[in-house]
């Protein structure tokens, strides 16, 4: 991932700007972790779901909320329709978002309701956490850092870039079983990112 993420920001074409020439896009890994948890959610549909006090909600698209951080705490704008989105437009879309979050700019359908949530602490240095769903979503994905870790690859010792992920559900709606599901329809996208762009 981190290997087609430099590939995909070293290929940006370059826009003109008052700053001079800037390069239209810088993908992020979290613009990547939402791609593949929209991907995710779209290719197991059960999992897309939301519990309400009078019947469980189905979604037809995966609006997948980001917790961003802001004086007081935190609030989790939704890139909406997110598996329908190029990665480009993800990344475009969770600047404006996050910019905006952060100078209390949003406007409430633009925080309200969604179907998933990410937080992400990776960029803190935290390995793993478990995240607290935020009604109505039914998972949220709590995301560490990517870190070089020994791995065992057909009987050797090899390095390799490793990052956590925990999967927190309403059990309600998504049960053990779904969320593990989810959770290999995610690492999927994630170990073949190339497939984000089909």
């Amino acid at each position: 991932m981190l290997a087609l993420r430099k590939q995909l920001n070293d290929a940006a074409p370059v826009k003109k700007t008052d700053k001079g020439e800037v390069p239209a896009f810088k993908l992020s890994v979290n613009d990547m972790v939402i791609k593949a948890m929209a991907l995710a959610l779209r290719d197991v549909p059960a999992a897309n779901a939301s519990w309400t006090d009078s019947a469980m909600v189905m979604h037809k698209h995966a609006d997948v909320g980001v917790a961003v951080s802001i004086p007081g705490g935190l609030i989790t704008p939704i890139v909406r329709r997110a598996e329908e989105k190029s990665l480009s437009a993800i990344s475009s879309e969770m600047k404006d978002l996050a910019a905006r979050a952060k100078n209390r700019k949003l406007k409430p359908e633009e925080y309200q309701g969604g179907t998933t949530a990410v937080s992400n602490l990776g960029m803190f240095g935290i390995k793993d956490f478990a995240a607290v769903i935020n009604p109505p979503h039914a998972t949220i994905l709590a995301v560490g850092a990517g870190e070089e870790r020994a791995v065992v690859k057909n009987g050797e010792i090899k390095i390799a870039n490793v990052m956590s992920v925990t999967l927190s559900t309403d059990h309600r709606a998504v049960d053990g079983a779904l969320g593990a599901e989810l959770l290999g329809a995610f690492r999927h996208y994630i170990e073949n990112p190339m497939s984000m762009l089909v």
